[in-house]
């Protein structure tokens, strides 16, 4: 679970390795998490685990909504560019997309009153 103090939670992540654009690695990380509201969120952001305060910022959000069929397609658009841009680069891999089944699970925990599966440090 990633809480930011803002009660949000990860429910997928993905990590892409790459190269930016000075040459050196560098590692995206794409996820999906649920805010209160019932709002889905997506978020990409590079070098968050080098962050001096491990936050993530508004700006590392590429959509937010309330349909789940949105957010996934958002995600996996995040991810496949990350991808193409990754093997253009010569740094081709093998990244699973994300999936409903994937949400579901952790969703029914949630409205359950159980943690998710994928539990995130608060940052």
């Amino acid at each position: 679970m990633q809480g930011n103090g803002s009660g949000a939670q990860w429910f997928a992540e993905r990590t892409i390795r790459g190269v930016g654009d000075d040459g050196a690695a560098e590692v995206v990380t794409i996820w999906i998490e649920r805010k209160p509201g019932a709002l889905w969120a997506v978020g990409r952001a590079v070098g968050l685990a080098e962050r001096h305060d491990g936050l993530v910022r508004r700006d590392d959000y590429v959509f937010e909504g309330y349909e789940m069929g949105d957010a996934l397609e958002a995600a996996n658009a995040a991810l496949e560019d990350d991808l193409d841009v990754s093997a253009g680069d010569g740094r081709s891999q093998e990244v699973e997309p994300f999936s409903e089944s994937e949400l579901l699970i952790p969703l029914e925990r949630w409205f359950f009153g159980h943690s998710p599966r994928l539990e995130r440090p608060a940052r």
